[in-house]
């Protein structure tokens, strides 16, 4: 079975990362089908609105490293790189739906959806910096207009998790959902809007979003450093850290 699956019902397209045995830790060839299946959705009309959840109680553990590690991100045209534009440029409703982990891109992207429903399991957690990396996906913008300056430095510094009622008091979530009603949630806000005037909700959407050239500039500034640390003696040490599972040493 395929580890990214789509679905269309009533104009509502819900993507589904499906590697659950990794809590959907995403590899490059997620990210590739999801930037194909948001690009479908986009030139769709019969398609109004899209969905972003997770199977089997995580919503993403962000990317799988030893995948990341072995493709790493170079160019425009990579699947990590697809994605992200994807979602920042989608001009019609994007919803997510999420219950467990969202680490790392798993948390940004929320950042580019229009609507977010939560769980009470969500934990949510940027830990760039943790793995001597920096933010992506535009998130070194869109969070400190979000949530402000210190907050966000708070978030991305220290890289801790925070759950959902966090996550809905700095707002980043809509609403905290039971886990069981949580995707019926979702779905019925989406049907919603798809019944709505398609070309009206996506001028609003247009308007009330960032500038897309700020965005898409933000994001290169950020691929560049990421880029660099990402082959850093920093990042090597953080890394190996990790699947050593000890504390890292930078002295």
């Amino acid at each position: 079975m395929s580890d990214v699956l789509t679905d269309i019902r009533d104009g509502v397209m819900t993507i589904t990362f499906n590697r659950p045995a990794k809590k959907n830790a995403l590899t490059a060839a997620m990210y590739g089908a999801t930037a194909d299946a948001l690009a479908a959705a986009a030139t769709d009309p019969v398609i109004r609105v899209v969905i972003l959840t997770g199977a089997g109680g995580a919503f993403t553990a962000g990317n799988d490293l030893n995948d990341f590690l072995s493709n790493p991100p170079r160019g425009d045209e990579t699947p990590v790189a697809r994605f992200l534009r994807g979602i920042s440029t989608f001009e019609k409703p994007l919803i997510a739906a999420v219950a467990g982990v969202a680490v790392g891109v798993g948390t940004t992207m929320l950042l580019h959806c229009d609507l977010v429903y939560a769980a009470p399991s969500a934990r949510l957690q940027l830990p760039f910096v943790n793995l001597a990396l920096v933010p992506e996906a535009a998130s070194s913008l869109l969070l400190p207009r979000l949530v402000g300056h210190q907050k966000a430095a708070e978030l991305f510094l220290f890289g801790e998790a925070f759950d959902a009622e966090t996550a809905q008091s700095l707002g980043l979530v809509n609403a905290v959902v039971a886990e069981d009603h949580l995707l019926p949630h979702a779905q019925a806000r989406a049907a919603l809007l798809a019944k709505k005037a398609p070309t009206a909700v996506k001028l609003a959407k247009q308007l009330m979003r960032p500038a897309a050239a700020d965005v898409a500039a933000q994001m290169a500034a950020e691929g560049v450093h990421f880029g660099n640390q990402l082959t850093s003696a920093e990042a090597r040490e953080a890394m190996t850290a990790f699947f050593e599972k000890r504390a890292p040493n930078f002295g």
